[in-house]
């Protein structure tokens, strides 16, 4: 097995500097585990009595043999191995069997969004969470009906009119254009708070504690399903808009 796994009360140090995975949702692992890809080669898929892949989920849609990450000249690259699911980078589908070299902050999806990666470069000491989610914990898409009228700064969801603050509205504004894409803590910090003053490294003073209320405070005015924003830990924010492009009208 490629994956180095440790107890969640345990600290881990990476033992090749190279790139890892970062679980946002799939089970049986809790969000925000980290995955070492430290091996030439990393298979992904679903466990099966044939195949056990060197990160095994459980969800019925991924494939046994999904997709597999090579280190070819330092930089990993992802090739999808006919699943029949698909893979997807970014919110774009790719062509099985053919090469896609991985960049910081790509966010990988599999199982209709039901399995959510995110690829990085750079890891430091990481605490490795391998406890199985609970089978109540599955992930479960609502038919929401959305609808954001931008210029009047407000969301109607099934058919209620919520008024945006202006920080919600900015906040959901620059995760909306960066939709299914990593937005870094520092641009939501300037764009979001544009008028907060650069601290003696040049960076904004907006805490994370501040930010992250914010995120608490859209998700329990609007409902935590209507707007799927899924922590980076370390990172930024991801805003996860397709799993509903179905219901969802922005305007």
């Amino acid at each position: 097995m490629l994956l180095k796994a440790c107890s969640s009360k345990w600290r881990c140090k990476m033992e090749e500097d190279f790139a890892c995975l970062y679980v946002i949702r799939g089970e049986p692992y809790r969000s925000g585990t980290c995955l070492n890809l430290s091996g030439d080669e990393t298979l992904v898929g679903r466990v099966s009595d044939f195949v056990i892949p060197d990160l095994a989920f459980t969800n019925a849609f991924i494939s046994r043999r999904h997709f597999i990450i090579r280190k070819e000249h330092e930089k990993a690259v992802l090739y999808d191995l006919g699943s029949r699911q698909g893979t997807e980078i970014n919110g774009v589908r790719l062509t099985p069997h053919t090469p896609y070299p991985l960049n910081n902050f790509d966010i990988i999806r599999l199982a209709k969004g039901m399995t959510v990666l995110h690829f990085s470069f750079m890891f430091a000491e990481q605490t490795l969470e391998i406890e199985p989610l609970s089978i109540t914990s599955r992930l479960e898409v609502p038919d929401l009906r959305l609808t954001i009228h931008w210029e009047k700064r407000e969301c109607v969801v099934e058919g209620k009119r919520i008024p945006m603050s202006e920080k919600e509205y900015l906040l959901i504004r620059v995760l909306h254009e960066k939709a299914n894409q990593l937005v870094t803590l520092e641009e939501i910090r300037s764009r979001v708070w544009p008028e907060r003053t650069l601290g003696a490294e040049g960076y904004s003073d907006v805490s994370l504690d501040e930010l992250n209320a914010l995120v608490y405070r859209i998700r329990k005015k609007y409902g935590k399903d209507t707007f799927l924003i899924s922590a980076i830990r370390g990172n930024g924010y991801v805003l996860e808009s397709e799993l509903k492009s179905s219901y969802r009208k922005w305007e």
